[in-house]
């Protein structure tokens, strides 16, 4: 049985991976008869592209069911994995498997999303109140500046900030946690690379504007 049980880690890992990897914004656009958000704006297919198709109750399922692949398989360790030694180092990585299947996912020739959605569910997954902090500093951004990709790269930045100095406020930082949410951090401002780019040049597209 303990032979049996040190795979579980690996497993929950895995599975993390193929739930990330369902494409929402794909699936969500192809109910609702869209056009699929990879061949139009940013060609990215996440909540905030598919709100560029005109249809705001697209976006805002594509947006929830996003979030909650990131949250759920964190928030499974955390409820029913210590019987099989599943701890907070696992949940930090089930998390950044999540993550990092929306951002490659198997089921769509490894071309997904910028994550932020997910990063968010896999942060509320973790903490309630790490998720609404990051939250919030997203909303804020938003509100003030108009710009998706400002206000995630910012979330972003902040995010294993807050989980630093939440550690015996909230929460006792795990290393494993810590390393998922710093490494998601990485690679939210890796992909928005070319959003970097265009918010220098000031050519970026500002929310809820139709991009041709």
């Amino acid at each position: 049985m303990e032979s049996i049980q040190s795979y579980f880690p690996l497993l929950a890992i895995v599975a993390g991976y193929l739930l990330g990897s369902l494409s929402f914004a794909v699936i969500v656009s192809r109910a609702f008869g869209l056009r699929d958000p990879r061949t139009f704006g940013s060609k990215n297919p996440g909540a905030t592209n598919v709100l560029r198709s005109g249809n705001k109750l697209a976006a805002i399922v594509t947006l929830l069911l996003d979030a909650l692949k990131g949250w759920l398989p964190v928030v499974l360790v955390q409820w029913y994995g210590k019987p099989y030694g599943l701890g907070d180092d696992t949940m930090g990585l089930v998390g950044l498997a999540a993550f990092l299947g929306h951002l490659y996912p198997v089921f769509f020739k490894f071309k997904g999303g910028k994550g932020v959605a997910t990063a968010l569910g896999v942060l509320f997954g973790i903490h309630l109140v790490l998720g609404v902090a990051t939250g919030a500093t997203w909303l804020i951004m938003a509100f003030f500046f108009r710009y998706s990709s400002l206000a995630s790269l910012t979330a972003a930045v902040f995010a294993p900030v807050y989980y630093y100095f939440g550690d015996g406020l909230a929460w006792y930082m795990s290393k494993g946690v810590m390393l998922g949410v710093s490494l998601m951090s990485l690679l939210l401002l890796y992909r928005h690379a070319e959003n970097i780019g265009r918010l220098a040049k000031g050519t970026e597209s500002r929310i809820g504007s139709k991009k041709k």
